[in-house]
């Protein structure tokens, strides 16, 4: 059965609790309307570890866009009756009041990281997810944190946070999880009419087709190539296609100066912002 909680203190008892009898945690950051995408990380911890810890909180501090916070899709109801069904353990609600009891000035330094794709298209983003998942990290005190690659930029400002602050828990990334479609999971996109719907999985499909081109193309031509294919979509407002190496996140001139590469893209659809990013090698 499922506990709920909303304040710190009394999750904190609770995992302490099962950390005395030597079980081990898996935890799953959220902003909740949880999809597929999300219930798979959770699989994936409960195999991993013994207690599932999920928290949702839509974080205010991390958008940049009060329109984009306020439209925010928030399902607590049947975000629950999901967790229920993938054995969620503790699922911890906080309020805003009980995780920013007061202003948080904390400003974190993650260097050319920061400044490429997400972090030059949204200033204060990664900030936000910063102190957002260190403060999570040091209320559940996880042994494994499990975290999407669609957000991938996110996933390498986590770790280096993790590094940074000296934070005893493994950052595990798991493969995005995708519409039958190709479209990847994200809870943005219930918010696509049925039209933009029919559109959106062509990001997908000119990623994939960019990715193959490897032995073709330069990572300057199949950045051009994916941009123009992008781009001849009227409903498309395309923001970035970036080519990068899959640590630093920054661009390069030949595929034979780094050990892997993966091709990014944020777009504006109708209302709705899409991001999303294929493996290249």
């Amino acid at each position: 059965m499922m506990k709920v909680f909303e304040h710190i203190n009394q999750l904190q008892q609770a995992i302490n609790a099962e950390k005395l009898k030597g079980k081990s945690i898996g935890f799953v950051p959220t902003m909740g309307a949880l999809h597929a995408g999300h219930l798979e990380l959770m699989r994936q911890a409960r195999k991993e570890t013994a207690i599932l810890v999920v928290s949702i909180f839509v974080n205010p501090i991390q958008f940049n866009n009060p329109a984009d916070l306020e439209n925010y899709p928030r399902t607590l109801e049947s975000d629950k009756e999901m967790l229920e069904s993938v054995g969620c353990d503790f699922l911890f609600v906080p309020t805003e009041q009980e995780m920013y009891p007061e202003p948080d000035k904390t400003v974190f330094h993650f260097g050319k990281l920061a400044t490429v794709m997400e972090g030059a298209f949204r200033p204060g983003h990664f900030n936000g997810v910063g102190v957002v998942v260190s403060k999570l990290f040091n209320i559940v005190m996880p042994d494994k944190a499990f975290f999407g690659e669609k957000d991938f930029q996110q996933l390498a400002i986590i770790k280096a946070m993790v590094k940074q602050l000296k934070i005893n828990v493994e950052v595990v990334a798991c493969p995005t999880v995708r519409e039958p479609d190709g479209l990847a999971m994200s809870s943005r996109n219930r918010r696509l009419s049925t039209e933009e719907r029919v559109l959106a999985p062509q990001i997908y499909q000119v990623l994939k087709k960019a990715a193959q081109l490897r032995n073709v193309l330069s990572p300057d031509e199949m950045q051009q190539y994916a941009s123009k294919q992008l781009k001849a979509v009227e409903a498309f407002d395309l923001e970035y296609v970036s080519v990068a190496d899959d640590v630093e996140l920054q661009s390069f001139e030949h595929w034979n100066d780094i050990d892997g590469a993966r091709i990014f893209v944020a777009l504006q659809l109708g209302n709705v912002r899409l991001i999303d990013n294929v493996r290249i090698f």
